[in-house]
């Protein structure tokens, strides 16, 4: 499995970035796609996941109503649209996947990471 993740960057609280991942050597569309987050002194934590079909689309409480998930099967790829960003989401973004359930990108370990993107928000 390969996921290559991109769209970091430096921004102000309260502007937008889009992540993107681009995954390889999987069937797509049968894994569930997710990202997680590593701000700097703290450990990894889960920030989003979204079922193989796209049906289903979980956040973390901190990111509810300003980040959404999306995916196209079509394109092997998945994106995280964050909105009103703050200070606190800096961290290294990742990419992660699992075939095995939804609940396992959102309370455990996914199977699959990509390299981090790093996204910075000053204030």
């Amino acid at each position: 499995v390969q996921l290559q993740a991109s769209g970091g960057g430096l921004v102000q609280a309260g502007e937008s970035l889009k992540l993107s991942c681009a995954a390889a050597r999987l069937t797509f569309k049968a894994f569930h796609m997710g990202w997680w987050r590593q701000a700097p002194g703290k450990g990894r934590e889960f920030v989003a996941v979204i079922s193989w079909g796209g049906a289903d689309a979980f956040y973390a409480e901190s990111v509810k109503g300003r980040f959404t998930i999306s995916r196209d099967n079509g394109k092997n790829s998945v994106y995280l649209q964050m909105n009103n960003l703050e200070p606190a989401d800096t961290a290294i973004y990742y990419c992660v996947a699992d075939e095995e359930k939804v609940g396992k990108i959102i309370w455990e370990r996914p199977a699959a990471w990509g390299q981090g993107t790093q996204v910075t928000v000053s204030s």
